[in-house]
This record gives C-alpha cells, sequence and structure tokens, in this order.
C-alpha cells in the first residue's frame, strides 16, 4: 500500500496508480465490457436467428405441405360433387347428409349431456380416484403429525390375477397438476395393471381434492414417506418398493428419494420436468411462458382470489391452449364424426381431464418459485423446509428416467439434463454408487406416456422385467434400448440392452445451454414481482376476498361453467336424453360415398390446420419475444446473480473422496464374493453394452447363489459399489491383485467359470470380452479358456474351502471354533431358487 510520499514520488511510477492510469484502467474495463456484451449480443442474436429459421423452416414445411394436401382434396371433393350434380343425386345426398349430421349433432349432444352430469357426480362425491380397479385405504395423510390431502390405496387384484406378497411391492405416484389422481390405472394396460400381471403389489398415492389447511409440500413429502414405511412393514420379506412417479409425480417422488435415502427400492420417473429451463431453441415453447406472460405472482394472486385455494382449473386450462387444435376442436369434432362408434372412451378420459383439484398458495408458490421459475432443484438450491435443502445427489435407489421426443410439455432436456447438472462425469456417479437408466421413445406424446396402451405393454413391460435384476449392474449411466421383437406364442418379446453412456450423451439431446440465460433474469424478475405484489397488492386483494366470492371463482371457471352447463341439471338439456333415444332407434345413416361426409372432414381438416397454424405463429412470437427482452444488455445484468450453476467437483477433487479413498485402501483385501464382483463390473466397463439376458444371469448368481445370497441386499450393494470404485480408479492394479483375492486353484478355477457364465458362450463374447478373460486366467495362473460355461457353477457345485478370514463380513459360520482364528467353510448348495422380483 503506497503512503502520502510514495503518491508523488516520480521514482515510484508506474507502481503506484495515478489520474492517468486510472483513465486508461477505466477504458481497459470499459473495453472488456462491451467486448463480453458484444459475444453476449451475437450469442442473443444467434439464438432469435435460429429460433426463427427453425420455426419458419418448420412452419413452411408442415403447412406447404398441408396446404398441398387440402388442394388435392378440394379439387377430389369438387369431382365428388360434380359427379353427384350430373346422376342428379345432389339434393338427394344433401337431404341424407343433414339428416345424419342433425342425428349425430343430437347424440354428440347427448353424450357431452352425460359428461355434464359425470362431472357433477363425480364433483359430489369429492373426485376419487378414476381407477378401475377395486382399492381399499390403507392410510389417510390428514391423520399424520403433518396433514395432508394424500391417501394410501392398496389395488385389490382382479379375478385371476394372483399376487405374491413377498415380491416388490409397486407404488405409483400420479401427478397433481390440476387434474385428480388415477391416470396410472384407469385401463387393464396400465401401470398398475403390468406389475399385477406380473405378481406384485400394488399400492397407488391418491390424493383428495382439497387441500388440508395449511398444507405445505414438506407436508406431502412426509406423508408420501409414510406410506412408503407402512408398505415396507407390510412386505417385510420383499425388496424395497419400487416407486413410480408420473410427470408432476416425477420430481415429487426425487424429493422423497432425495430427503429420504433409506426408504425406496428404486424409482421410476415418467416425464417429469426436473430441469424446466432446459429445451431445444425453436422446438420447446412451453417453457418462455413465466418470462412472457408472467411470474410468481400470477399463481399467488389467483390464489388469494380463491381464497387461499388455487384451483387447478387453472393449470388444466393452460394445458389444452399449448394445442388447441386438439384439445379445443378436434377432441370434439371427432366425437361427432364418430359418434357411432360410441361414446365410452370419450367420456372415461373426461372423467378424469375435468376433475379439478385444488392446491393451497404455499404448495403452488413452492413449484412455481423453486421449481419451474428459479430452478433451483437442478442448482442444489431448492429447500423442501427451512434449513433442510435438497440434494439430488443423496439418491441411493437407482433411476429409471422415461422421456419422450413426441413429448411438447415435458421434453427430453427437462427430464434429463438435471444428470448432467448435478454430476461432475459418470465417475462421480459410479462414486455414489448410484445406477441412472434412461430411455427415450421417438414419437409418443405426454400423456402418452402415461395411458398407451403400447406403452404399457412394450416399455412399462418391459422396464417391469428389467427392475429384477437393475441392482445387479454396475453403478453408472446407461440407456436402455428397446429392440429385436419376436413373436412366441401370440405375444411379442423385446431384446433389452444396457448401453454404457456419458453425460456427453445427454447434453447432445440438447443445443446449448446458453439459451438458458435469460431463464435467470426471469427468476430475478419473478422474484421481485411477488416481493411488490405480497407488500402493495396483497393487502388489498386479501380484503376484498370473500369465501362466496372464492367460491364462486371456482364455480364459474370456464372449465366448470362448461360442463355444468351442458348437464340435465340445465332445464334447456332436459329433452336431449329422450331425443337422443329415439335418434338411435331411427338411425339412418349417411352413405360413406355422400360427398357431403367428405366436404364435412375438409372442413375439419382444414379448420384444424389454420388453428395449427395460429398456434405455430403464436409459438415462434412467444419465443422471439421472449429472448428479444430477456435476452437484452439490461436483462443480462439484471439476471447476473442467478445464473450460477450448481459447482462441481473436479476429477482430482472426486478421487480424494472418502468414498474412493476407503475403497483403494481395501483393494487386497477380500475373497471370493470380492473376486467375482470385481472381475463382473471390469467386464461390464469393457463391454460398455450389457444384455438383459447377461444381466438375468449376472443377478442369478448375485440373490440367489452362496456365499452371495447370504450377503443380504445392503452388504451386497456395498461391495459392488466398492469394487466399482477400484475398477474405475484403478482398473490395472484391480486386476493385478485378484490373486491375493483367491487362495488355490479350485477356488479361481470356480470363480472364473462363474465369471464367465454371466457373459454367455464364447461365440456371442465381444473381442475386447474374450480378452479381459483370457487375461483373468493368466494372471490367476490359470490355463486359458476353451470351452462354454453353460451352466450357473454356483447352482450345481459347492463353494470350495475359503479362509474365513477373507469373508469377515460376508459368509460367516454361526460356530466358528476357537484357536487360531482361521476356520474353514463350504457354502451350501443353492437348492431350488426361484426369481427375487
Amino acid at each position: 500500500m503506497a503512503n502520502v510520499f510514495d503518491l508523488f514520488d516520480p521514482a515510484h511510477q508506474p507502481q503506484v496508480p495515478r489520474p492517468e492510469g486510472d483513465v486508461l484502467a477505466a477504458l481497459r474495463t470499459g473495453m472488456n465490457t462491451a467486448e463480453g456484451e458484444i459475444k453476449a449480443g451475437s450469442t442473443t442474436l444467434n439464438i432469435l436467428t435460429t429460433a426463427a429459421q427453425r420455426q419458419s423452416a418448420r412452419i413452411t414445411e408442415t403447412h406447404s405441405r398441408r396446404a398441398e394436401e387440402a388442394l388435392e382434396k378440394a379439387q377430389s371433393l369438387m369431382e365428388e360433387l360434380r359427379t353427384a350434380q350430373t346422376e342428379g343425386r345432389l339434393g338427394t345426398d344433401w337431404s341424407e347428409y343433414m339428416r345424419d349430421a342433425w342425428e349425430r349433432m343430437v347424440l354428440t349432444t347427448d353424450t357431452l349431456r352425460k359428461r355434464g352430469d359425470i362431472f357433477l357426480e363425480h364433483e359430489a362425491a369429492g373426485c376419487p380416484p378414476v381407477l378401475i380397479y377395486d382399492y381399499e385405504i390403507i392410510m389417510d395423510g390428514a391423520d399424520l403429525p403433518y396433514p395432508s390431502n394424500y391417501m394410501l390405496l392398496k389395488i385389490t387384484p382382479p379375478d385371476g390375477v394372483i399376487v405374491n406378497d413377498n415380491r416388490r411391492p409397486y407404488i405409483i405416484i400420479d401427478p397433481r397438476a390440476g387434474h385428480g389422481p388415477g391416470i396410472g390405472g384407469f385401463k387393464s394396460d396400465s401401470q398398475v395393471g403390468v406389475a399385477l400381471r406380473e405378481g406384485h403389489p400394488v399400492y397407488f398415492v391418491a390424493f383428495k381434492r382439497m387441500p388440508e389447511p395449511g398444507q405445505y409440500l414438506s407436508y406431502v413429502t412426509r406423508a408420501e414417506a409414510a406410506f412408503v414405511r407402512e408398505v415396507m412393514r407390510r412386505h417385510p420379506e420383499a425388496s424395497r418398493p419400487v416407486i413410480t412417479g408420473n410427470c408432476q409425480g416425477g420430481w415429487a417422488t426425487l424429493l422423497l428419494a432425495a430427503t429420504n435415502p433409506d426408504l425406496t427400492g428404486p424409482i421410476v420417473i415418467n416425464g417429469a420436468p426436473v430441469a424446466p429451463w432446459a429445451g431445444k431453441v425453436g422446438e420447446n415453447p412451453m417453457r418462455y411462458n413465466a418470462g412472457v406472460l408472467g411470474g410468481t405472482w400470477i399463481p399467488m394472486m389467483l390464489s388469494d382470489l380463491g381464497g387461499g385455494i388455487f384451483d387447478g382449473a387453472h393449470l388444466v386450462q393452460n394445458f389444452e391452449q399449448m394445442n388447441p387444435s386438439r384439445t379445443l376442436f378436434r377432441k370434439y369434432t371427432d366425437l361427432f364424426r364418430d359418434i357411432d362408434k360410441g361414446d365410452e372412451t370419450f367420456l372415461e378420459f373426461e372423467k378424469w381431464w375435468g376433475g379439478f383439484f385444488l392446491m393451497t398458495e404455499p404448495e403452488i408458490k413452492w413449484i412455481v418459485e423453486q421449481l419451474f421459475v428459479g430452478n433451483r432443484l437442478v442448482k442444489n438450491e431448492a429447500r423442501i423446509e427451512p434449513g433442510r435443502p435438497i440434494d439430488l445427489k443423496a439418491i441411493r435407489a437407482p433411476i429409471i428416467v422415461f422421456a419422450s421426443h413426441g413429448d411438447n410439455i415435458t421434453p427430453p432436456q427437462q427430464a434429463l439434463n438435471w444428470v448432467a447438472e448435478t454430476y461432475t462425469d459418470v465417475n462421480e456417479i459410479r462414486i455414489r454408487g448410484q445406477r441412472i437408466i434412461y430411455m427415450v421413445h421417438d414419437q409418443v406424446g405426454h400423456l402418452g406416456i402415461f395411458v398407451s396402451s403400447q406403452i404399457a405393454k412394450k416399455e412399462y413391460s418391459e422396464v417391469a422385467s428389467t427392475l429384477k435384476t437393475i441392482e445387479a449392474l454396475a453403478p453408472g449411466l446407461y440407456e436402455m434400448i428397446i429392440e429385436d421383437v419376436t413373436e412366441k406364442n401370440g405375444q411379442k418379446h423385446f431384446t433389452v440392452g444396457f448401453v454404457e453412456r456419458t453425460l456427453d450423451d445427454i447434453r447432445a439431446l440438447d443445443d446449448t445451454v446458453g439459451d438458458e440465460r435469460p431463464f435467470a433474469a426471469v427468476a430475478r424478475a419473478a422474484e421481485v414481482q411477488a416481493q411488490l405484489y405480497d407488500t402493495v397488492l396483497r393487502p388489498m386483494v386479501m380484503a376484498l376476498v370473500t369465501e362466496t366470492g372464492a367460491e364462486m371463482s371456482r364455480a364459474l371457471h370456464p372449465a366448470r361453467l362448461t360442463r355444468a352447463l351442458m348437464s340435465s341439471r340445465n332445464p334447456a338439456m332436459q329433452r336431449v336424453e329422450a331425443a337422443a333415444e329415439k335418434v338411435k332407434a331411427e338411425r339412418q345413416k349417411a352413405a360413406a360415398t355422400n360427398p357431403f361426409l367428405a366436404a364435412e372432414a375438409f372442413w375439419v381438416q382444414s379448420t384444424e390446420y389454420m388453428i395449427d397454424l395460429m398456434r405455430d405463429s403464436r409459438d415462434m412470437m412467444v419465443e422471439l419475444t421472449f429472448h428479444s427482452v430477456w435476452g437484452s444488455p439490461w436483462a443480462r445484468s439484471f439476471g447476473k446473480t442467478h445464473e450460477a450453476r450448481r459447482t462441481l467437483k473436479s476429477h482430482g477433487e472426486l478421487r480424494g473422496l472418502p468414498e474412493v479413498a476407503n475403497a483403494l485402501m481395501h483393494i487386497e483385501q477380500g475373497g471370493f464374493p470380492e473376486a467375482v464382483i470385481r472381475m463382473l463390473v471390469l467386464l461390464a466397463e469393457n463391454r460398455g453394452t450389457v444384455r438383459r439376458d447377461r444381466l438375468e444371469r449376472s443377478a442369478q448368481v448375485l440373490t440367489q447363489d452362496e456365499p452371495f445370497k447370504s450377503l443380504g441386499a445392503d452388504r451386497r450393494a456395498m461391495i459392488i459399489h466398492q469394487q466399482t470404485l477400484i475398477a474405475t480408479f484403478e482398473t490395472e492394479a484391480a486386476i493385478k491383485t485378484l490373486p491375493l483375492l483367491l487362495g488355490d486353484k479350485a477356488e479361481r478355477e470356480l470363480a472364473l467359470r462363474v465369471v464367465q457364465f454371466v457373459p454367455g458362450v464364447i461365440e456371442e463374447m465381444s473381442p475386447r470380452t474374450l480378452s479381459l478373460l483370457q487375461r483373468f486366467r493368466e494372471v490367476l495362473d490359470l490355463d486359458p479358456l476353451t470351452e462354454n460355461v453353460t451352466a450357473d457353477p454356483l447352482a450345481a457345485t459347492a463353494l470350495p474351502e475359503v479362509e474365513s478370514e477373507h469373508l469377515p463380513a460376508l459368509v460367516v459360520a454361526t460356530d466358528a471354533p476357537k484357536g487360531n482364528g482361521r476356520s474353514r467353510r463350504r457354502a451350501p448348495p443353492v437348492a431350488d431358487a426361484g426369481s427375487e422380483g
């Protein structure tokens, strides 16, 4: 630091600052700032250009093609009308069509009347779950210390379905995003149906329409944890339950697993928006809503208008606006055109779609502020309660993530990017002992993930089968590939493989994270807006709202009003039922060749195309507006404080973690189980792909054969975790120290036969697998590999005598003799071991 004399001493220049130096420093700072702004502005311009190009190209391509198709159909329609006129039947066809259209209109109106009646009955009953299965209520969250409106239901198996209570239970958590529970089990080919057919006990986490007074989202998480404990208590001989979370139930499942890592078995996350900022430029417009329509203060105000209760009908209305041609037009025109095929499917779906559920203000505020606008769950900044942070790294259960490129509500980037944001690399996933498996469908839509029969028969069935063996996978990141469809006994069978992936494979599903920078400014603006509303407007709004007014606002919501007005309670609808019965008795359908039916189809399709064009144009304008406003220099400066991502560890820091250091300290310790597991891990990493049949053989060895069976699930998982770390960080030493784990030649030979049994016959092995097996035999001083091992060596052969000190906590004799402490034992052969499931 300079003193007063140094400031004016030329001998100390330029070390001591002077005014002219300050000017130069200010110029340099200004130039650096300008350079940074130019780069940031260029990035924003590139994003805008890319968005405009992709959106306009898609609009041009899609709607040009549709225009050509419409023109061809118009020409064909004109020909049909001209032919009908030439043949002199145009008037007859018109009369026939008008009668047919009128009759269909009456029948369609009657269906809407039925929907209205079902809606009112469902509302009067409190909107119970729309499950097609019988169930009993096991627990009610209202009775817990932290009361919530959640319930635990046990599904009653239908006739002919046998459930084994010793098999792993399934717990399904449905989304609470405006609609009610039941979408995961409102048809036989569903998540519930698949699990029941596999013989698993199935439980369903449902919720009542009205939340408990003072309910917080943390109360819901506590209730779900209590439900899992109750399921585990009811099935003490079974493995920990599988928990499946759909959409909003997916991130709720992650919260449950992160805050209660000791409770859950594998968790399945379907279409869950965990990283809501993520998405591709020009493709995923829903993520821009908060920046264009408003942030957290909107649901806060809507909750205040509802007397502290947020109406889920608002969320349903938002969903419908995403694809209005489908939800507001084609849904009804398809019903009108196909009314003769029946209305059961329409009414079944509408019963669920029209069941609107409520939340407390703290619940919806947490969801919007912490998750959708703030992205805090991914950034490791979310808190379920004051002083109780949520760290996704705390999850110890295997995670299966199901996403789809056809999902416009939760695109794959939002379902998967949290993995790349949470872990440094795959090595850290292994260090944590975690198994993350993801599967990306090509085209199924958001609701199709939960309700599609085809998805249930294929993806969910294969996931259910895979969950039997998933815990035999070495820790890491995998993509589940379903291929090789074969027919057997009239049923389709699939070959399932697990391909090892890196975080770059997940990042490749996205373009870059550069387009997410404006969301930081939106997040900060939302916080400021919420504070201003809370301070300035909220007292006035709450003072004006009464309980009667809040109830009226819900009853008069358009989504409820349109259904109620079409019900039989409306005097204007009282004659519709009788008219519909008369039409059914005297129904005269128009001939399929009637040209006016073709004209009707042409009008429906043309109108749908027009609505889609307006939707696509709207989405493009929303995206361009978002990046123009929130990508501006002011917004970038405003949002800097909220741009920080989760701090990730370096490779050196990962190697220095206690888990890694402890594992490497034990590289020369262990016995038969450690040696076999280490070699299986090395083989898995060497192959890069694990077929399910090989995984099933591995699971058979590790869960049904001694000495592995006696280890128990927790001890077995610990050994797999430890040996994975050894194989990852000291691969060569892991191989060279194998002789220290296996004492005599017979034990080594048996271990190698067990390891060879898993990959299968020699002819199906990859060169790398075969080479590594030969390396094992060389290190263990055994003869080269020459013959196949097609039968499980441990199922037919007793384990040779091994030193008990090599199995300190693995297979311990109950009556170990005294003396030098080096007792010898044989592991008993396995009798009829069945699938644990």
